[in-house]
C-alpha cells in the first residue's frame, strides 16, 4: 500500500498594518542591533533588513522587509499617479537589485535579505516585531505544502555577484582567507 505523504515547510510571515506605524524606526534599530557581530554591540540602520518608507500624500509609514536579490534591474522604470502624487516602480520594492543601494550590507556591497532574524536558540519572534511597540508589524507561522524545487541559497547567489564583480580566483582567495580565522 502506498503512502501519499505530504511535506510541508513552515512559512513565518510578517504582517504590517500601515495604519498603526507611526515611523518611529524602532524595527529598523532592532533589526541592525540584533545583526551586527557580535549581537547588540551598535546600530547602524544602513545594516537593517527593513527600513520604513513615507507615503507623504496619505501621511503614511510603510515598512518594507528586503527580498530576494535579483541580478538583473527591472525594466519598469514606469511613473504611477496616485492620488495626485507621482510614485516610481522602486518606491515600494522589497529586492536588492543592481540600479539601488537598498538592501546592502554598506560595507561589502552584499545584499541584505530579512531572515527573519533566525537564531540559535531561536526568537520567538523577529526583532523588528518585537520592538515594534504599536502593533504594526505582527509575527505569523503556517504550514504549507512544500514545493518541489527549493530556491538558491543566499551564499550562492553571493558568491555568484562577487565572483562577477571581482572575479572568481579572488573571491575564492578571499574566502579560503577568511575560514582560517
Amino acid at each position: 500500500m502506498e503512502r501519499n505523504e505530504k511535506r510541508v515547510k513552515t512559512v513565518k510571515e510578517i504582517i504590517v498594518d500601515t495604519s498603526k506605524c507611526v515611523g518611529c524606526r524602532a524595527c529598523e534599530i532592532a533589526c541592525s542591533a540584533f545583526h551586527t557581530i557580535p549581537k547588540y554591540s551598535s546600530v547602524n540602520t544602513a545594516r537593517s533588513r527593513i527600513m520604513v518608507v513615507m507615503d507623504e500624500f496619505r501621511d503614511i509609514f510603510v515598512p518594507i522587509r528586503a527580498g530576494q536579490y535579483t541580478q538583473a534591474e527591472c525594466n519598469g522604470r514606469n511613473r504611477y499617479m496616485i492620488d495626485g502624487k507621482e510614485y516610481d516602480e522602486c518606491t515600494f520594492c522589497p529586492a536588492s537589485c543592481p540600479s539601488r543601494s537598498a538592501f546592502r550590507e554598506p560595507d561589502s556591497g552584499l545584499p541584505l535579505k530579512c531572515d527573519m532574524c533566525e537564531s540559535d536558540p531561536p526568537l520567538e519572534k523577529p526583532m523588528c516585531v518585537d520592538a515594534c511597540t504599536f502593533g504594526a508589524l505582527t509575527y505569523e507561522e503556517r504550514e504549507e505544502e512544500k514545493a518541489e524545487q527549493e530556491t538558491r541559497g543566499d551564499i550562492e547567489i553571493a558568491f555568484e555577484v562577487l565572483a562577477k564583480k571581482y572575479g572568481k580566483k579572488k573571491v575564492m582567495d578571499a574566502f579560503t582567507r577568511l575560514s582560517k580565522d
